[in-house]
Parts: C-alpha cells; structure tokens; sequence
C-alpha cells in the first residue's frame, strides 16, 4: 500500500486482490470495510498508534468502530489498485467521524463513499473516553476544512 497526502485528509494506493473479488468479478461489498480499516490502520501505525503484541502502544489505539455507512456508486472490476481517500469531517472528546471515497486511480470513477465513526474506550470500563493530546494533534491533521 503507497501512499499519497492530498488537499485534505489522505489517500492510500491500495491493491484489490483475486480473494476480494465476488462470484461476478467484482469488489466484493463487505471488503470496502476491511480496505478502509487497513488504510486508516496503516495511517495511524506510521504515527505510532498501533497495537504491538497484542497491545495498544497508546490509549488512543484502543478504539471502536460505533457507525459505518457506504454507498456505492461502480463497481471495481477485478484486480488491480484503487485510491482510497479517507479524512476526518468531526472530532469530539471521545469521536472521531471519518468521510471516505473509494477511486480508481486518476480520480475519475468514484466507485463508493461513506462514513466512519470511531469512539476512543477506556480499556478498563469498556466506556467513551477522551481522545489524549498526543492522538488530537495527529487526528486534527486530517480534518477537512
């Protein structure tokens, strides 16, 4: 996965592989959710938030996804990368609302786009908890304006 800063947010070069596809040789639906995670995963851990050995190297890498909402607009028809482009429309005290769009590669075909909602948890109580300091800084950098 390469990636790419844009005007706002970010967006990710990202392979679609045989196993992503459906029985009619296209992006299978449920695999826009896991190519979105691993986008903003990768985005994240290249700032030092991530899990490593099975835990959060920061508070804010213990978080859960509350809403995720897509529209799809044209398929991705077999293999190959796509863009993926994801940034922040919000962040609260303990949320994050992520907006996404999945195209091909020069922007022209939008193939879909949604909405992401993360929310922070206390490990401990399994409750919304504030983002720390450290995560706000990096998250406000892909707010879009």
């Amino acid at each position: 996965m390469t990636a790419a800063t844009v005007e706002y947010g970010y967006a990710a070069r990202v392979p679609v592989h045989f196993d992503d596809l459906d029985a009619l040789g296209v992006l299978h639906n449920a695999r826009y959710a896991v190519l979105i995670e691993r986008a903003m995963i990768n985005w994240w851990a290249e700032r030092g938030v991530s899990f490593a050995g099975g835990r959060p190297t920061t508070p804010d890498a213990f978080n859960v996804v509350r809403e995720y909402a897509i529209t799809f607009h044209a398929p991705v028809r077999g293999t190959g990368d796509i863009a993926v482009h994801f940034w922040l429309d919000r962040l609260g005290s303990s949320s994050a609302a992520y907006g996404f769009r999945f195209t091909s590669l020069d922007g022209a075909t939008v193939h879909a786009e949604g909405r992401r909602v993360n929310v922070r948890l206390d490990p401990a109580t399994m409750r919304p908890a504030p983002w720390t300091d450290e995560g706000r800084k990096l998250a406000e950098t892909l707010l879009r304006g």
